[in-house]
Order: C-alpha cells, then sequence, then structure tokens
C-alpha cells in the first residue's frame, strides 16, 4: 500500500472504481497544465470542476474530477495527516502519489487564497509542509549515503 492511503481515501478510491493516473506523456503533462490555466471553479461542497467547457468535455477532464473529487484529501487535518506521512516516507512516491500530492498543493494553495486571518496561515503552512515533503520526494535518490 503507497503512503497515501488512509481509510477515507480507500474508501473515496473504491467509491471511484478505478485508479486513475493523469499523466502518462508528455501530451497528458501538457493537459494537466490547460487544465490548471483554464481555471478551476471550487463549489462550496469543495467539488473542483474545469470551468472551460471545451477542456472540461475531454476524457482527461473526466478522469481529473474523478482525482480530485474522490481521492485528494480536502479538509485540513486530512492533508496534515498526508504531510506527516509524506514527510517519514521512506522511499521515492509512486507517480500516483506524486501526481495526487501535487494536486493537493494546487487546493490547499486555491483555499490559502480564499482564506483570512488564522485559516489563511493554516492553509498556507499545509501548502509549505506538502511543498517540503515533495522537495524530499525529488531529492531522496541523490541524498542517499554511500554503502
Amino acid at each position: 500500500c503507497s503512503c497515501h492511503c488512509d481509510p477515507q481515501m480507500e474508501q473515496r478510491s473504491s467509491a471511484a472504481f478505478l485508479n486513475p493516473v493523469l499523466q502518462n506523456s508528455l501530451e497528458d503533462v501538457v493537459l494537466l497544465y490547460e487544465f490548471l490555466l483554464a481555471e478551476l471553479d471550487i463549489d462550496k461542497g469543495q467539488r473542483i470542476s474545469i470551468k472551460d467547457e471545451e477542456l472540461a468535455s475531454l476524457r482527461k477532464a473526466a478522469e481529473f474530477n474523478t482525482i480530485c473529487n474522490e481521492i485528494i484529501p480536502k479538509s485540513i487535518t486530512e492533508i496534515r495527516r498526508l504531510s506527516s506521512r509524506l514527510s517519514s516516507y521512506p522511499r521515492v512516491l509512486k507517480k500516483e502519489d506524486y501526481e495526487r500530492t501535487v494536486l493537493t498543493m494546487v487546493y490547499t494553495a486555491y483555499r490559502a487564497a480564499q482564506s483570512q486571518g488564522h485559516q489563511k496561515h493554516t492553509w498556507a503552512e499545509s501548502f509549505v509542509n506538502l511543498y517540503k515533503a515533495l522537495k524530499n520526494d525529488l531529492m531522496l535518490p541523490y541524498n542517499k549515503q554511500p554503502s
């Protein structure tokens, strides 16, 4: 089981009946970038959707919606739990876990931008913790001690 799994996330994943990964090619990476640039809508129920109708109609957009709305954590408690797990994860993340953590960072940045006062600080702190965990993941292969 990957570090990303917790009972709530497993429940969400099984609710989706699949384990989608957005980035399987350079074209997929470009498309994900377009989704994020096209502006996202996050409703009061924290459901994320792509505002651009043409982009939203693509098959990859359905996978993006599944990941954003059924898999990534949305509450500050879930995000802190994820950060904690990632900070002590002993090996390089699987592609889907890395991708989902990046999308969680996007969501966290959005929430920080929309919040004020103490809440803004809490969301911003969570963003920084996710960033540090991903930076650590990227540096892991280079930080190995020679045997």
